[in-house]
């Protein structure tokens, strides 16, 4: 049987740690059309000699040399990992603030994040298909890890700027969403970026803890108001947050390298961030199937409302989810999307789902109205 014929290659014969590895061979029968994702497997060259690989594809697992020569022979393929870069475009899981933002010690410039950025503006610039390729995969990798970590979930989008500062009223009201959504037991996704994006993260963080908690957080991270003037500083204040109180809610971002001025948040649990801005904006929105709230924002947010407003506008996703608008004002004088927005919609499914109101404190129960 070839790789690519149906076999029905699922998510259930994905291996992404050594546990699930030691499992599948532990039990009758093979490794066969199983495929093993970035996961290190120096140490079990005996189990790899053992087993039958027909058919498996191995994505940039480590490898004994005869274990690799063994399990091309028998009918495997074998994509070895690629040295020298700084991200590993296999990878089975998406990602934690803690690997993005690993030696932050030594200044944001020395991160995994930071790192990545910078070879993307190298290699985009020098337009090397290879490089291309590698940011395809990777973000197809991450991509397929954030529909494992969603499976089951009630996705509600929270969009917004990121230049929303800490410490004002509006960057609170949005932290307050966020935990409003999660205690409701909605799961919060966001752009993953600064501003609106990690209020609504560290709103979802705060949820497990006492109405106070969220305050004194709130309080802490108005002394870095923004990460303009340093990334790391900004950075760092969130996870003093994290270490004081943690264990915290999950909620989840997803963030774009094409936006290099915008450093992901450390409030969201789960960062599948993406080369790719059209993937990762996408993604984010076809995710969002219990439905997304719009903050005020500027050209990004505007883009957002009708990246989603199309398929709930065309049915193409089924039925269309619900679109909260918030700030009156904003939305049908500063950037007057609402009127756009309410033309597309009407004599159509979607004018049902689709509201708007002049304060976030609004949006939790907008929300639960145009749900349907």
């Amino acid at each position: 049987m070839s790789q690519f014929q149906s076999h029905h290659a699922s998510h259930d014969r994905e291996i992404e740690s050594l546990d699930e590895f030691d499992r599948v061979v532990s039990q009758p029968g093979s490794l066969a059309h199983h495929r093993v994702q970035a996961v290190d497997l120096t140490g079990r060259t005996d189990a790899l000699l053992a087993a039958d690989p027909a058919g498996a594809v191995f994505l940039g697992c480590p490898m004994a040399p005869e274990a690799a020569a063994r399990v091309r022979a028998a009918g495997a393929l074998v994509f070895p990992p690629i040295p020298g870069l700084p991200f590993d475009p296999y990878r089975g899981r998406v990602y934690s603030p803690d690997e993005l933002y690993a030696r932050l010690d030594e200044g944001y410039e020395a991160t995994p994040d930071a790192l990545a950025y910078d070879w993307f503006q190298q290699t985009k610039a020098d337009g090397d298909v290879f490089a291309s390729m590698l940011r395809a995969v990777h973000d197809d990798a991450v991509s397929d890890a954030l529909d494992e970590l969603v499976a089951g979930s009630r996705v509600v989008g929270v969009m917004g700027g990121h230049a929303m500062a800490r410490g004002t009223r509006e960057y609170a009201g949005a932290a307050r969403l966020g935990r409003e959504l999660a205690r409701a037991g909605l799961t919060v996704a966001t752009g993953g970026g600064p501003g609106a994006m990690e209020a609504a993260n560290l709103g979802a963080y705060a949820a497990p803890f006492d109405d106070g908690m969220l305050d004194d957080a709130l309080m802490l991270l108005a002394k870095v108001p923004s990460f303009t003037q340093s990334i790391a500083d900004w950075a760092r204040s969130a996870f003093e947050v994290r270490a004081r109180w943690p264990r915290g809610g999950a909620s989840i971002g997803i963030p774009t390298w094409f936006y290099g001025h915008e450093p992901p948040n450390a409030f969201a649990a789960h960062i599948a961030k993406y080369f790719a801005n059209a993937t990762r904006e996408d993604g984010l929105l076809a995710r969002s199937t219990a439905g997304v709230v719009f903050l005020p924002g500027a050209a990004g947010t505007l883009q957002e409302i009708f990246d989603n407003a199309t398929p709930n506008y065309y049915e193409s996703r089924g039925e269309p989810t619900p679109m909260v608008l918030v700030d009156r004002e904003h939305w049908t004088r500063t950037l007057p999307a609402w009127p756009l927005l309410q033309s597309l919609a009407k004599g159509r499914t979607m004018e049902s789902r689709i509201a708007l109101v002049d304060r976030i404190d609004e949006a939790p129960e907008a929300l639960k109205r145009v749900g349907g």
